[in-house]
Protein backbone atom coordinates (compact mmCIF):
# COMPACT_ATOMS: atom_id res chain seq x y z
CA UNK A 1 0.00 0.00 0.00
CA UNK A 2 1.55 3.30 -1.06
CA UNK A 3 1.68 6.39 1.08
CA UNK A 4 -1.24 8.16 -0.70
CA UNK A 5 -3.59 5.20 -0.26
CA UNK A 6 -2.60 4.81 3.39
CA UNK A 7 -3.43 8.49 3.94
CA UNK A 8 -6.87 8.09 2.34
CA UNK A 9 -7.64 4.94 4.34
CA UNK A 10 -6.60 6.66 7.56
CA UNK A 11 -8.79 9.67 6.77
CA UNK A 12 -11.80 7.47 6.04
CA UNK A 13 -11.23 5.47 9.23
CA UNK A 14 -11.02 8.68 11.25
CA UNK A 15 -14.26 9.95 9.70
CA UNK A 16 -16.05 6.66 10.36
CA UNK A 17 -14.85 6.69 13.95
CA UNK A 18 -16.03 10.27 14.35
CA UNK A 19 -19.52 9.46 13.09
CA UNK A 20 -19.76 6.34 15.23
CA UNK A 21 -18.54 8.07 18.39
CA UNK A 22 -21.13 8.71 21.10
CA UNK A 23 -23.15 11.86 20.55
CA UNK A 24 -22.42 12.81 24.14
CA UNK A 25 -18.73 13.28 23.29
CA UNK A 26 -19.54 15.96 20.75
CA UNK A 27 -22.01 18.39 22.31
CA UNK A 28 -23.81 19.71 25.36
CA UNK A 29 -27.47 20.24 26.22
CA UNK A 30 -28.64 23.84 26.56
CA UNK A 31 -31.67 24.62 28.73
CA UNK A 32 -33.36 27.99 28.99
CA UNK A 33 -35.20 28.50 32.28
CA UNK A 34 -37.67 31.37 32.52
CA UNK A 35 -39.12 32.57 35.81
CA UNK A 36 -39.76 35.75 37.77
CA UNK A 37 -36.57 36.79 39.55
CA UNK A 38 -37.38 40.42 40.39
CA UNK A 39 -40.01 42.29 42.42
CA UNK A 40 -42.22 40.88 45.20
CA UNK A 41 -42.82 37.67 43.21
CA UNK A 42 -39.12 37.06 42.57
CA UNK A 43 -38.75 34.87 45.65
CA UNK A 44 -40.62 32.09 43.85
CA UNK A 45 -38.19 32.19 40.96
CA UNK A 46 -35.26 31.96 43.36
CA UNK A 47 -36.62 28.76 44.91
CA UNK A 48 -37.14 27.35 41.42
CA UNK A 49 -33.58 28.17 40.32
CA UNK A 50 -32.10 26.71 43.49
CA UNK A 51 -33.99 23.47 42.93
CA UNK A 52 -32.86 23.30 39.29
CA UNK A 53 -29.24 23.67 40.42
CA UNK A 54 -29.74 20.92 43.02
CA UNK A 55 -31.25 18.62 40.38
CA UNK A 56 -28.20 19.10 38.15
CA UNK A 57 -25.94 18.46 41.15
CA UNK A 58 -27.81 15.21 41.83
CA UNK A 59 -27.24 14.26 38.18
CA UNK A 60 -23.50 14.70 38.57
CA UNK A 61 -23.40 18.01 36.73
CA UNK A 62 -24.80 16.58 33.51
CA UNK A 63 -28.23 16.18 31.94
CA UNK A 64 -28.84 13.03 29.94
CA UNK A 65 -25.16 12.25 30.22
CA UNK A 66 -24.23 15.48 28.45
CA UNK A 67 -22.55 18.58 29.84
CA UNK A 68 -25.29 21.12 30.54
CA UNK A 69 -25.43 24.87 30.07
CA UNK A 70 -28.23 26.77 31.80
CA UNK A 71 -29.61 30.13 30.69
CA UNK A 72 -31.85 31.91 33.22
CA UNK A 73 -34.26 34.63 32.14
CA UNK A 74 -36.45 37.01 34.18
CA UNK A 75 -39.94 37.53 32.73
CA UNK A 76 -40.61 40.30 35.29
CA UNK A 77 -44.21 39.00 35.67
CA UNK A 78 -44.88 40.42 32.17
CA UNK A 79 -46.17 38.55 29.14
CA UNK A 80 -44.24 40.58 26.54
CA UNK A 81 -40.98 40.26 28.48
CA UNK A 82 -41.46 36.51 28.76
CA UNK A 83 -41.82 36.27 24.99
CA UNK A 84 -38.71 38.39 24.44
CA UNK A 85 -36.69 36.23 26.84
CA UNK A 86 -37.85 33.03 25.11
CA UNK A 87 -37.01 34.40 21.66
CA UNK A 88 -33.52 35.40 22.80
CA UNK A 89 -32.90 31.97 24.31
CA UNK A 90 -33.98 30.26 21.10
CA UNK A 91 -32.16 32.51 18.64
CA UNK A 92 -29.08 33.76 20.49
CA UNK A 93 -28.43 30.93 22.95
CA UNK A 94 -29.70 28.14 20.67
CA UNK A 95 -31.29 26.29 23.59
CA UNK A 96 -32.56 22.74 23.17
CA UNK A 97 -35.31 23.06 25.79
CA UNK A 98 -37.18 25.87 27.50
CA UNK A 99 -38.55 25.30 31.01
CA UNK A 100 -39.99 27.13 34.00
CA UNK A 101 -42.60 29.94 34.08
CA UNK A 102 -44.76 30.79 37.07
CA UNK A 103 -47.64 32.71 35.49
CA UNK A 104 -50.34 31.27 33.24
CA UNK A 105 -50.67 34.38 31.07
CA UNK A 106 -46.91 34.33 30.42
CA UNK A 107 -47.01 30.61 29.66
CA UNK A 108 -49.86 31.04 27.18
CA UNK A 109 -47.74 33.55 25.26
CA UNK A 110 -44.43 31.67 25.45
CA UNK A 111 -45.55 28.14 24.49
CA UNK A 112 -46.34 29.01 20.82
CA UNK A 113 -42.93 30.69 20.50
CA UNK A 114 -41.07 27.63 21.80
CA UNK A 115 -43.09 24.93 20.07
CA UNK A 116 -43.13 26.99 16.87
CA UNK A 117 -39.35 26.65 16.85
CA UNK A 118 -39.77 22.84 17.18
CA UNK A 119 -38.35 22.87 20.69
CA UNK A 120 -39.80 21.18 23.77
CA UNK A 121 -41.34 23.36 26.49
CA UNK A 122 -41.42 21.94 30.04
CA UNK A 123 -43.72 23.98 32.26
CA UNK A 124 -42.76 23.76 35.92
CA UNK A 125 -45.58 25.79 37.47
CA UNK A 126 -48.20 27.58 35.36
CA UNK A 127 -51.06 25.25 34.43
CA UNK A 128 -53.31 27.28 32.13
CA UNK A 129 -56.46 25.32 31.29
CA UNK A 130 -56.33 25.91 27.49
CA UNK A 131 -52.92 24.19 27.37
CA UNK A 132 -54.46 21.11 28.97
CA UNK A 133 -57.37 21.19 26.53
CA UNK A 134 -57.94 22.76 23.14
CA UNK A 135 -54.45 24.31 22.90
CA UNK A 136 -52.50 21.22 23.98
CA UNK A 137 -49.31 20.59 22.05
CA UNK A 138 -47.13 17.51 21.61
CA UNK A 139 -44.06 19.62 22.43
CA UNK A 140 -45.49 20.96 25.70
CA UNK A 141 -45.21 19.03 28.98
CA UNK A 142 -46.15 20.04 32.51
CA UNK A 143 -44.37 18.74 35.62
CA UNK A 144 -46.79 20.62 37.87
CA UNK A 145 -50.57 20.39 37.33
CA UNK A 146 -53.48 21.92 35.51
CA UNK A 147 -54.59 24.99 37.47
CA UNK A 148 -58.03 23.58 38.21
CA UNK A 149 -56.85 20.36 39.86
CA UNK A 150 -55.66 21.67 43.22
CA UNK A 151 -58.77 23.79 43.95
CA UNK A 152 -60.90 20.87 42.79
CA UNK A 153 -59.42 18.95 45.72
CA UNK A 154 -60.21 21.85 48.05
CA UNK A 155 -63.76 22.07 46.70
CA UNK A 156 -64.29 18.40 47.47
CA UNK A 157 -62.87 18.78 50.99
CA UNK A 158 -65.08 21.79 51.73
CA UNK A 159 -68.18 20.00 50.47
CA UNK A 160 -67.37 16.83 52.40
CA UNK A 161 -66.74 18.96 55.52
CA UNK A 162 -70.15 20.65 55.33
CA UNK A 163 -68.83 24.16 54.60
CA UNK A 164 -71.87 25.51 52.78
CA UNK A 165 -71.28 29.27 52.67
CA UNK A 166 -68.07 30.56 51.01
CA UNK A 167 -66.53 33.90 49.99
CA UNK A 168 -64.06 33.51 47.07
CA UNK A 169 -61.03 35.69 46.23
CA UNK A 170 -58.34 35.45 43.52
CA UNK A 171 -56.22 37.65 41.21
CA UNK A 172 -57.82 38.63 37.91
CA UNK A 173 -55.81 36.62 35.37
CA UNK A 174 -55.91 33.18 33.73
CA UNK A 175 -54.79 31.19 36.77
CA UNK A 176 -57.10 33.06 39.15
CA UNK A 177 -60.10 32.27 36.97
CA UNK A 178 -58.98 28.65 36.54
CA UNK A 179 -58.59 28.21 40.30
CA UNK A 180 -62.10 29.44 40.97
CA UNK A 181 -63.49 27.29 38.14
CA UNK A 182 -61.81 24.25 39.67
CA UNK A 183 -63.15 25.03 43.14
CA UNK A 184 -66.71 25.44 41.82
CA UNK A 185 -66.53 22.20 39.89
CA UNK A 186 -66.47 20.23 43.17
CA UNK A 187 -67.85 22.70 45.73
CA UNK A 188 -71.60 22.26 46.18
CA UNK A 189 -72.27 25.01 48.71
CA UNK A 190 -73.26 28.65 48.18
CA UNK A 191 -70.76 31.18 46.82
CA UNK A 192 -71.48 34.39 48.76
CA UNK A 193 -69.33 36.49 46.43
CA UNK A 194 -66.59 35.99 43.84
CA UNK A 195 -63.97 38.77 43.92
CA UNK A 196 -61.07 39.23 41.49
CA UNK A 197 -58.24 41.58 42.40
CA UNK A 198 -55.36 43.13 40.46
CA UNK A 199 -52.44 40.71 39.80
CA UNK A 200 -49.53 41.65 42.02
CA UNK A 201 -51.72 43.68 44.39
CA UNK A 202 -50.19 44.23 47.84
CA UNK A 203 -52.96 46.05 49.76
CA UNK A 204 -56.15 44.07 50.53
CA UNK A 205 -57.70 46.19 53.26
CA UNK A 206 -60.64 47.31 51.11
CA UNK A 207 -61.35 43.73 50.00
CA UNK A 208 -61.11 42.43 53.58
CA UNK A 209 -63.58 45.08 54.75
CA UNK A 210 -65.95 44.08 51.94
CA UNK A 211 -65.83 40.39 52.79
CA UNK A 212 -66.35 41.13 56.49
CA UNK A 213 -69.53 43.03 55.58
CA UNK A 214 -70.88 39.97 53.72
CA UNK A 215 -70.55 37.79 56.87
CA UNK A 216 -69.66 34.51 55.11
CA UNK A 217 -69.04 31.29 57.04
CA UNK A 218 -65.61 30.78 55.40
CA UNK A 219 -63.20 32.25 52.83
CA UNK A 220 -61.36 30.64 49.92
CA UNK A 221 -58.31 32.48 48.55
CA UNK A 222 -55.68 31.96 45.87
CA UNK A 223 -52.80 34.42 46.27
CA UNK A 224 -49.36 33.05 45.33
CA UNK A 225 -45.99 34.49 46.31
CA UNK A 226 -45.78 38.06 47.57
CA UNK A 227 -49.53 38.53 47.12
CA UNK A 228 -50.17 35.72 49.59
CA UNK A 229 -47.76 37.11 52.16
CA UNK A 230 -49.53 40.47 52.20
CA UNK A 231 -53.02 38.96 52.16
CA UNK A 232 -52.27 36.60 55.07
CA UNK A 233 -50.72 39.39 57.15
CA UNK A 234 -53.65 41.73 56.57
CA UNK A 235 -56.24 39.00 57.14
CA UNK A 236 -54.63 38.26 60.51
CA UNK A 237 -54.24 41.95 61.42
CA UNK A 238 -57.95 42.43 60.74
CA UNK A 239 -58.66 39.83 63.43
CA UNK A 240 -60.31 37.42 61.01
CA UNK A 241 -58.03 34.39 61.31
CA UNK A 242 -59.61 33.22 64.55
CA UNK A 243 -63.14 34.19 63.50
CA UNK A 244 -63.49 33.30 59.82
CA UNK A 245 -61.89 30.05 58.57
CA UNK A 246 -59.56 30.59 55.62
CA UNK A 247 -59.00 27.83 53.05
CA UNK A 248 -56.40 28.40 50.37
CA UNK A 249 -54.42 27.02 47.45
CA UNK A 250 -50.86 28.19 46.65
CA UNK A 251 -51.07 30.89 49.33
CA UNK A 252 -49.70 29.29 52.50
CA UNK A 253 -46.40 27.58 51.71
CA UNK A 254 -42.74 27.33 52.63
CA UNK A 255 -42.21 30.82 51.18
CA UNK A 256 -45.02 32.65 52.99
CA UNK A 257 -44.82 30.87 56.37
CA UNK A 258 -41.43 32.37 57.41
CA UNK A 259 -42.76 35.82 56.48
CA UNK A 260 -46.14 35.62 58.23
CA UNK A 261 -45.32 33.13 61.02
CA UNK A 262 -48.34 32.55 63.34
CA UNK A 263 -50.70 34.22 60.86
CA UNK A 264 -50.50 30.98 58.85
CA UNK A 265 -51.23 28.56 61.70
CA UNK A 266 -54.39 26.49 61.33
CA UNK A 267 -54.97 27.26 57.66
CA UNK A 268 -55.76 24.39 55.27
CA UNK A 269 -54.33 23.97 51.76
CA UNK A 270 -54.52 21.32 49.09
CA UNK A 271 -51.48 20.32 47.06
CA UNK A 272 -49.93 17.47 45.11
CA UNK A 273 -46.61 17.69 47.03
CA UNK A 274 -45.25 18.67 50.43
CA UNK A 275 -41.79 18.42 52.03
CA UNK A 276 -43.15 15.79 54.43
CA UNK A 277 -44.23 13.44 51.61
CA UNK A 278 -42.90 10.00 52.50
CA UNK A 279 -40.87 8.76 49.54
CA UNK A 280 -37.12 8.37 49.04
CA UNK A 281 -36.63 11.02 46.30
CA UNK A 282 -38.46 13.68 48.35
CA UNK A 283 -36.59 12.86 51.52
CA UNK A 284 -33.22 13.18 49.74
CA UNK A 285 -34.30 16.37 47.98
CA UNK A 286 -35.50 18.00 51.21
CA UNK A 287 -32.43 16.98 53.20
CA UNK A 288 -29.97 18.15 50.54
CA UNK A 289 -31.89 21.37 49.89
CA UNK A 290 -31.91 22.25 53.60
CA UNK A 291 -28.19 21.49 53.82
CA UNK A 292 -27.37 23.56 50.73
CA UNK A 293 -29.70 26.53 51.26
CA UNK A 294 -30.60 26.44 54.95
CA UNK A 295 -34.38 26.37 54.45
CA UNK A 296 -37.24 24.08 53.47
CA UNK A 297 -37.95 23.73 49.75
CA UNK A 298 -41.31 24.67 48.29
CA UNK A 299 -43.50 23.03 45.65
CA UNK A 300 -42.32 25.56 43.01
CA UNK A 301 -38.89 24.03 43.45
CA UNK A 302 -40.13 20.44 43.51
CA UNK A 303 -41.83 20.95 40.15
CA UNK A 304 -38.69 22.54 38.71
CA UNK A 305 -36.52 19.71 40.02
CA UNK A 306 -38.86 17.24 38.33
CA UNK A 307 -38.66 19.28 35.12
CA UNK A 308 -34.90 18.78 34.93
CA UNK A 309 -35.28 15.08 35.71
CA UNK A 310 -37.85 14.75 32.92
CA UNK A 311 -35.47 16.41 30.44
CA UNK A 312 -32.67 14.14 31.66
CA UNK A 313 -34.81 11.05 30.97
CA UNK A 314 -35.53 12.26 27.43
CA UNK A 315 -31.93 13.02 26.51
CA UNK A 316 -30.80 9.67 27.90
CA UNK A 317 -33.45 7.83 25.90
CA UNK A 318 -32.13 9.21 22.58
CA UNK A 319 -28.50 8.70 23.67
CA UNK A 320 -27.77 12.41 23.49
CA UNK A 321 -29.16 12.94 19.98
CA UNK A 322 -30.83 16.30 20.62
CA UNK A 323 -32.07 16.46 17.03
CA UNK A 324 -34.35 13.49 17.70
CA UNK A 325 -37.23 15.59 19.00
CA UNK A 326 -39.84 12.90 18.31
CA UNK A 327 -37.78 10.38 20.26
CA UNK A 328 -37.49 12.73 23.21
CA UNK A 329 -41.24 13.39 23.18
CA UNK A 330 -41.99 9.67 23.21
CA UNK A 331 -39.56 9.17 26.08
CA UNK A 332 -41.10 12.01 28.09
CA UNK A 333 -44.58 10.57 27.68
CA UNK A 334 -43.42 7.55 29.71
CA UNK A 335 -42.57 9.74 32.76
CA UNK A 336 -39.64 7.38 33.32
CA UNK A 337 -37.84 9.18 36.14
CA UNK A 338 -37.93 9.31 39.93
CA UNK A 339 -40.40 12.11 40.55
CA UNK A 340 -40.55 13.81 43.92
CA UNK A 341 -44.30 13.16 43.96
CA UNK A 342 -43.72 9.42 43.56
CA UNK A 343 -44.70 7.39 40.48
CA UNK A 344 -47.14 9.14 38.16
CA UNK A 345 -48.28 9.01 34.55
CA UNK A 346 -48.85 11.64 31.92
CA UNK A 347 -52.33 12.01 30.51
CA UNK A 348 -52.84 12.32 26.73
CA UNK A 349 -52.41 16.10 27.10
CA UNK A 350 -48.97 15.74 28.77
CA UNK A 351 -50.26 16.82 32.19
CA UNK A 352 -49.69 14.62 35.26
CA UNK A 353 -52.25 12.19 36.61
CA UNK A 354 -51.40 12.38 40.30
CA UNK A 355 -52.53 12.41 43.93
CA UNK A 356 -53.71 15.51 45.80
CA UNK A 357 -53.49 15.95 49.56
CA UNK A 358 -55.01 18.07 52.30
CA UNK A 359 -52.38 20.00 54.28
CA UNK A 360 -52.65 22.00 57.49
CA UNK A 361 -50.25 24.59 58.90
CA UNK A 362 -49.14 23.42 62.33
CA UNK A 363 -46.93 24.85 65.06
CA UNK A 364 -44.53 22.12 66.15
CA UNK A 365 -43.28 21.45 69.67
CA UNK A 366 -39.94 23.11 68.85
CA UNK A 367 -41.72 26.30 67.75
CA UNK A 368 -41.28 25.73 64.01
CA UNK A 369 -44.30 26.27 61.78
CA UNK A 370 -44.73 23.81 58.93
CA UNK A 371 -47.40 22.39 56.68
CA UNK A 372 -48.21 18.73 57.24
CA UNK A 373 -50.19 16.31 55.11
CA UNK A 374 -53.48 15.35 56.78
CA UNK A 375 -54.98 12.96 54.24
CA UNK A 376 -55.34 12.13 50.55
CA UNK A 377 -58.23 13.87 48.78
CA UNK A 378 -57.76 12.48 45.25
CA UNK A 379 -55.79 9.50 43.96
CA UNK A 380 -54.57 9.48 40.35
CA UNK A 381 -56.58 12.60 39.63
CA UNK A 382 -57.00 13.63 35.98
CA UNK A 383 -57.56 17.23 34.95
CA UNK A 384 -60.91 18.31 33.58
CA UNK A 385 -59.72 19.34 30.11
CA UNK A 386 -57.87 16.36 28.63
CA UNK A 387 -60.88 15.27 26.56
CA UNK A 388 -60.68 18.59 24.70
CA UNK A 389 -57.09 17.82 23.68
CA UNK A 390 -56.95 16.64 20.06
CA UNK A 391 -53.21 15.99 20.02
CA UNK A 392 -52.23 13.03 17.88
Amino acid sequence: MNRTIRTIVAAVATAVFAFSAPVSAQQKVKIGFISTFSGPQGVMGQYMKESVELAIEHLGGKVGGLPVEMFYGDDQFKTDVGVQVAEEMLKKNQVDFVAGIIWSNVMMAVVPVVTGANKIMVGTNAGASPLAGKDCNRLYFSTSWNNDQTPEAMGKFLTDSGVNDLYVMAPNYQAGKDMVAGLKRYYKGRIVDEVYTKPGQQDYQAEISALRAKSPKAVFAFYPGGMGIQFLKQYDQAGLRGQLPLYTVYTVDEISIPAVKDAAVGIYETRYWSPDLKNAPTQKFVADYKKKYGKLPVFYGAQSYDGIMLIDSAVRAVKGNLKDVDGMVKAMEKADFKSLRGPFTFNVNHHPIQNFYLLKTEKLSNGDIEMRIQKTIFEKHKDSYFQDCKMK
